[in-house]
């Protein structure tokens, strides 16, 4: 079983927690509106928006920046000198695996119209057949007054599905299903003639459904990506469990972003959620691009008081753990396998594809005790391959000492994703008492 360490959350007060947390998941179908909820929610708070463009005069209050408007940073500096009190961080990843339309996406196939579509991230592809699809994402276009804008557009409603094809006419379906990415997942929206709408005719509807009074001369890129309809739930006969897509990684987000907000004023605190992650963190938004370094190069200013900073700091990664499924127990360690539930899961792996050590996890679990919640622990099978995160991304980039953590969840990367309902709001827990914790962090 797993290792766990003390009390279980009140019903009552993760019930509270879980319908901002249900609300931000169902609006947030793509990175580009996940950030821009984390946006709103960092000004309804007091941060004050940043613009990497502009001279920065940082002085200790609240401050948010971001890149792609698909990354965030948050920040709230504390009257402390950054060199002795260090920078109590988390990190999170604002992107999901799912199916992404192409640049030239149309397709007129036997009387219908799809789209054609490229894979983004270690998608679990069975789930997304049969399902109730809409599309959300950016568009680049050109207004009539010439110039170039993004707007952020979601059909909302259900434009597509992936049908399946009938076990009549493939009787092996149930012992041996093989999807081809390129001829089985274009998704298909109307019947239709070869006049039918092209993708930027569809685009163009929708733009002016949701920016009545921005007239657009001419639609140049889109980022769009497909989406399950089905909004976020409470599942399980007594609510033992929340069911959403996107979990992985937007929990995190939401339990970050609002655990930030209760930081204390006088030591400083930050939280990042970066794009890219399910595709590597190579990019400007990624984890493993500039992001977070220039971000502290500027806060922190002198060279010599940056380093100093970061060597009193922690990075808290916050990913989804794997919670053992108890139809397929052999796939877990047996004395590692964590349970919904039951707390944050410590992720360890000895090749550092996670960055916990003994001195990070020790704090972790010492403010776990602090705040009345149970941890548990990960490490996996030893024959058996282990993701990784953005957290020996960071730890390399910026040479902070970081811990991996997560909630654990079943069905990681499906279109669906299970949690456990208690899960989430201890995890802010503990986040919290991180982000007011004004001692040293870790071994002084």
């Amino acid at each position: 079983m797993a290792t766990t360490d003390t009390t279980p959350d009140s019903p009552g007060a993760y019930q509270d927690y879980n319908e901002g947390l249900l609300a931000f998941l169902g609006d947030s179908p793509t990175p580009f509106h996940a950030t821009g909820n984390l946006g709103r929610m960092f000004t309804g708070a007091g941060f004050t928006e940043l613009d990497e463009r502009d001279e920065w005069n940082v002085q200790p209050g609240r401050y948010f920046v971001r890149r792609n408007g698909s990354s965030i940073i948050a920040m709230v500096v504390g009257t402390e000198p950054l060199a002795s009190s260090g920078i109590r961080m988390a990190g999170a990843h604002t992107d999901s695996p799912c199916l992404k339309l192409k640049p030239n996406a149309r397709l007129q196939r036997q009387g219908y119209l799809q789209l054609g579509v490229e894979v983004y991230g270690s998608v679990l592809l069975n789930p997304w057949f049969d399902r109730d699809l809409s599309m959300a994402g950016r568009v680049t276009a050109l207004d009539t007054a010439g110039n170039l804008k993004n707007f952020l557009i979601d059909f909302e409603r259900p434009v597509a599905t992936i049908p399946s094809l009938a076990i009549h006419l493939d009787r092996d379906v149930n012992n041996a299903r093989s999807i081809n990415a390129q001829e089985h997942l274009p998704p298909v929206l109307m019947t239709a003639n070869e006049d039918a709408a092209s993708v930027n005719d569809l685009l163009r509807l929708q733009l002016a459904a949701q920016y009545p009074d921005v007239g657009v001369e001419d639609i140049l890129d889109h980022e769009i990506s497909f989406y399950d309809t089905q909004r976020p739930a409470i599942n399980g006969f007594n609510g033992d469990f929340i069911a959403s897509a996107r979990l992985d990684n937007l929990l995190s987000c939401y339990t970050g972003a609002t655990s930030l907000m209760t930081a204390s004023r006088t030591v400083s605190s930050l939280f990042v959620a970066n794009d890219h992650e399910e595709v590597g963190s190579s990019s400007a938004a990624g984890a493993n691009g500039p992001f977070l370094a220039a971000f502290l190069e500027r806060v922190c200013g002198d060279p010599a008081m940056r380093h100093r900073a970061i060597a009193r700091s922690l990075m808290i990664s916050t990913d989804n753990a794997h919670g053992i499924h108890p139809n397929y127990p052999g796939k877990h360690d047996g004395n590692h396998g964590p349970l919904l539930n039951a707390g944050p899961v410590i992720k360890v792996n000895a090749n550092q594809r996670y960055a916990t050590n003994s001195e990070t996890s020790a704090f972790f679990r010492s403010l776990s005790r602090a705040a009345g919640v149970a941890c548990q622990s990960f490490v996996t099978r030893s024959d058996m391959a282990c993701g990784s995160t953005i957290g020996p991304i960071t730890a390399a980039a910026i040479g902070v000492r970081t811990l991996d953590v997560g909630v654990p969840t079943f069905a990681m990367h499906s279109i669906r994703e299970l949690a456990g309902a208690a899960d989430a709001h201890n995890l802010h827990r503990v986040l919290t008492r991180f982000y007011q914790h004004e001692g040293p962090l870790g071994v002084d």
